[in-house]
């Protein structure tokens, strides 16, 4: 019984460090690992037929654990291939009207909309360190001109604030399947509208009557 649980043992091991470098050649990983298995049991007294049945199931064993890595692996492998390229604002720009809004012209304002907020999240944390690097100044003037500075930056700040909310919400919506669209009138925004304002959730036509219906009646 011991020299079985024995090479039972070994068969164990021999599993599991070849599936870990899976690889070409397995069948060779295979037969080798299983002469080493019949070489211990010879050696430790196993009757033939346990020999040849541990071997058997050694062989088995490696071959299927080094096929469900590679398996993983060629799943894996499409993904890098069908990655979108991201297009170049004239390459967007001159595409048909049939086109608008395909998965190429979403990647391309995806990555300018990500990159935006990059770019005002950034800001905001310098401000950040700016305000807490601030230091007090004894001459009126100068103190007074420094509360002035941060003011206007403070004001910058929040308009930038409003706006990364909008960055997020428009990039919500490529995810969503709502991006390009007017959402007052249901028709495309028009690609050379996102190029100036990646942002905008209205066409040119229907800002254009909001603005006017502010100014006459307000807000």
């Amino acid at each position: 019984m011991a020299v079985k649980e024995s090479v039972k043992d070994s068969v164990k091991d021999g599993v599991t460090r070849p599936a870990a470098k899976a690889g070409a050649g397995n069948k060779k990983v295979a037969a080798q690992q299983a002469a080493k298995v019949v070489n211990l049991a010879e050696r430790s007294g196993a009757e033939p037929d346990e020999t040849a049945e541990l071997a058997d199931k050694m062989k088995t064993s490696v071959v299927s654990k080094v096929s469900e890595v590679m398996t993983k692996t060629t799943k894996s492998s499409p993904a890098a291939t069908t990655e979108i390229r991201l297009l170049s604002e004239d390459e967007i720009r001159a595409m048909n009207e049939k086109d608008y809004m395909n998965p190429a012209q979403l990647a391309f304002f995806k990555a300018r909309l990500q990159q935006l907020e990059k770019d005002l999240l950034k800001n905001a944390g310098e401000t950040t360190e700016h305000l807490r690097e601030t230091v007090l100044v004894p001459d009126p003037a100068d103190r007074a001109t420094i509360e002035e500075e941060h003011a206007l930056e403070l004001r910058t700040r929040d308009r930038e604030r409003k706006l990364l909310k909008k960055v997020q919400q428009s990039i919500a919506a490529i995810d969503g399947g709502d991006y390009g669209w007017c959402e007052e009138t249901g028709e495309p925004i028009g690609i050379p509208r996102l190029i100036a304002r990646p942002t905008a959730t209205l066409s040119l036509e229907a800002q254009q009557r909001r603005e006017l219906k502010q100014k006459l009646y307000g807000d």
